[in-house]
């Protein structure tokens, strides 16, 4: 028997069973679940692609380790390392295997964005302000100086997303679907939704000890 996706074995809402008039389609096949995997150093990514109905394709992820990464608030994209799975809302058994699905809550590398930021705005953060204020500062022309000296007088950062940059790391939410696109997409979490987040992964943490 393989995978359906049809209604014709439901039972009725007052409980009572359907009788099978016809045999299945291939409209409504169904596959296996993809259950991408978060994999570690020295693991190479695994992308399958999957012949679908009408020619069209799929790419199946079996294995990932980085994707694209948005920061909404600053309107920047960047490709960075996932370190880690750190929440999923449906099961907790996707985070203890490290499975990698849209609206999963993972960790990134906070380098990319630390490097943007610097560049763009001539602040550095992620690190203590003895270690920024040792760096020495590198030349730049006039033009440059004056364009971000405007760009810093509607620099925001919050504070939150400031103490994750300090770790070098930074919780994000995965939009895209690895096991249908073959590709994570997703955004980091500011704001009201970082809390909402943080306090739900202090909470699971206090439930385990």
């Amino acid at each position: 028997m393989g995978i359906s996706r049809d209604s014709l074995h439901k039972r009725r809402a007052t409980g009572g069973k359907k009788p099978s008039w016809r045999k299945k389609r291939k409209y409504e096949l169904g596959r296996p679940a993809a259950n991408t995997k978060l994999c570690g150093s020295g693991v190479h990514p695994l992308v399958r692609p999957v012949r679908c109905r009408g020619g069209n394709k799929k790419f199946r992820a079996l294995r990932l380790d980085s994707g694209n990464i948005s920061w909404p608030s600053e309107s920047v994209t960047r490709k960075s390392r996932v370190l880690d799975v750190s929440y999923n809302a449906s099961n907790n058994e996707l985070v203890r295997t490290q499975t990698l699905v849209k609206s999963a809550i993972i960790q990134i590398d906070a380098a990319p964005f630390a490097q943007w930021y610097a560049q763009h705005y001539g602040v550095t953060i992620g690190r203590k302000h003895k270690d920024a204020a040792e760096e020495e500062a590198t030349k730049q022309s006039t033009h440059v100086t004056r364009k971000i000296a405007k760009r810093a007088e509607t620099r925001k950062l919050d504070q939150h997303l400031a103490d994750q940059f300090l770790t070098g790391r930074l919780y994000a939410c995965i939009t895209s679907r690895p096991g249908q696109c073959g590709r994570i997409s997703g955004y980091i979490l500011e704001g009201k939704e970082l809390d909402f987040y943080t306090k739900k992964m202090q909470k699971k943490k206090h439930a385990k000890a």
